[in-house]
């Protein structure tokens, strides 16, 4: 995969994001569900998260950024869903 434009790996990264607050939410026992407010406000804080910590990282480029920022976005929600579980 070429990544010269940055484009593919954000709109990649939004989606995960997305995925990932939304199975951390599906996960705690509540009967009426995640709020899409809630789970929309948990991806941004995920994705802002995510690429903030690879910037720091300047040996990693293209798809190791990508899924470096994937692996962080998955640790971060794995540690929260234990921290409020």
């Amino acid at each position: 995969m070429d990544f010269k434009s940055k484009k593919p790996s954000l709109l990649i990264l939004g989606l995960t994001s997305l995925v990932c607050s939304r199975v951390m939410f599906y996960f705690f026992n509540d009967p009426e569900g995640p709020n899409l407010l809630i789970v929309t406000v948990m991806a941004v804080v995920l994705y802002f998260s995510s690429v903030k910590i690879c910037s720091f990282v300047p040996s990693a480029t293209g798809l190791k950024r990508l899924l470096l920022a994937i692996c962080i976005q998955i640790i971060i929600v794995a540690g929260l869903y234990f921290f409020l579980n």
